[in-house]
């Protein structure tokens, strides 16, 4: 079986296709996998080194509005179906798996046209601008969220599968997680991160929220900065004469390298609400309090938050609201409440599928098959 995964742009698009092309090949390591991305995105990086053939085409997203950047998007688009024409005669897949982001329109039309089996994955609650133009013609659909079925017409091609996780999300320990992070058995312990970059807004307010919680305690904390802010909020807690290394039940990272072992030990979650982390929380079954990221493409960070939220599995505080000592309360109320803490784990739990990757590879191999 040959197979082609397209998606990238960020993370959010690169790491799904990732996990299926792993399930694929851990079926079966006969499998071909060629992945293919833009030269300048992170794909070009990521892929390699996990040990897939990678090859690149020429496109450009387009601007919301008319302008010259608009003519350059579609002289790259038309490259880049001239490119992605030229790699899929030569490699002559059975299937093409798409994952998001401009990269994959090319691909995936191209593929339709010379009819071959298409596939496309959604991880959002609200379809990006491709998926929603691709979920006209693609033979199948696969959906994150029942949620997202409406966004799409011939409802009979869309499945919910969930959203492909790392398989080492699910191998963590709690006992190993509290030992690791220096924190104590029995107090509470609160994880907090903004994204793989972090989030300025959000540093800000948990400047904050370590004073209130150095001042008056409550529960263990650890933040992830994100490599770019972490010196800059260590000298924001040292204007308040607050030395996280030197005070127990408190933390302070750049980055987190051990993410399974903090989730297994993790009470509640803070975070924004981008796909992966709404896949990785749920699976693992964790309550949680997002603040979405307002700069995102169609505002799709909120609208995942708020299925979480109706759903009882989260508590949404927009950025806009965002203040240390309201975050602070928010936290501890949350936190307290032994009942909440209950309900929202179990609602998170019905929520997370940590099979979507396995789902989508019956699919795949269900659609060779017919």
């Amino acid at each position: 079986m040959k197979v082609i995964i397209c998606g990238g742009g960020t993370g959010g698009h690169i790491y799904p296709g990732l996990s299926i092309a792993d399930s694929l090949h851990k079926r079966n390591e006969k499998v071909q996998i060629l992945y293919i991305g833009t030269a300048s995105g992170l794909e070009s990086s990521l892929v390699p080194k996990q040990g897939y053939e990678f090859k690149a085409i020429r496109v450009k997203g387009f601007r919301r509005r008319l302008s010259t950047d608009t003519v350059k998007s579609s002289v790259e688009l038309i490259k880049g179906l001239s490119d992605a024409n030229r790699i899929i005669s030569k490699y002559k897949p059975d299937i093409v798996v798409g994952t998001g982001g401009y990269v994959a329109g090319p691909v995936l039309l191209v593929a339709h046209l010379r009819g071959v089996p298409t596939l496309i994955h959604e991880q959002n609650v609200l379809p990006g601008a491709t998926n929603r133009i691709l979920g006209r013609f693609v033979d199948v659909i696969a959906v994150s969220f029942e949620e997202a079925i409406k966004y799409f017409g011939k409802k009979k091609r869309v499945f919910v599968t969930g959203n492909p996780i790392r398989r080492e999300i699910l191998g963590g320990s709690r006992e190993e997680g509290i030992k690791e992070f220096g924190f104590t058995q029995g107090i509470p312990f609160v994880l907090c991160f903004g994204g793989s970059k972090g989030s300025g807004k959000l540093n800000q307010a948990m400047v904050e929220v370590i004073a209130n919680l150095h001042r008056e305690g409550g529960f263990q904390l650890l933040h992830i900065t994100g490599e770019g802010h972490y010196n800059a909020f260590l000298e924001a807690l040292k204007a308040r004469k607050i030395e996280p290394g030197n005070i127990s039940g408190i933390r302070v990272m750049p980055y987190l390298h051990r993410m399974p072992q903090a989730l297994a030990a993790a009470d509640l979650v803070i975070s924004s609400a981008g796909a992966i982390t709404i896949a990785e929380i749920t699976a693992v079954g964790i309550p949680a309090l997002l603040i979405p990221k307002s700069h995102v493409v169609d505002n799709h960070q909120e609208y995942n938050a708020r299925m979480l939220e109706r759903k009882g599995a989260a508590v949404v505080l927009l950025e806009k609201q965002l203040d240390g000592d309201v975050l602070y309360n928010r936290i501890s109320e949350i936190i307290r409440d032994a009942k909440l803490i209950m309900s929202m784990k179990e609602a998170s739990k019905k929520i997370g599928k940590a099979d979507a990757a396995e789902r989508i590879c019956d699919i795949i191999i269900e659609m060779l098959i017919k």
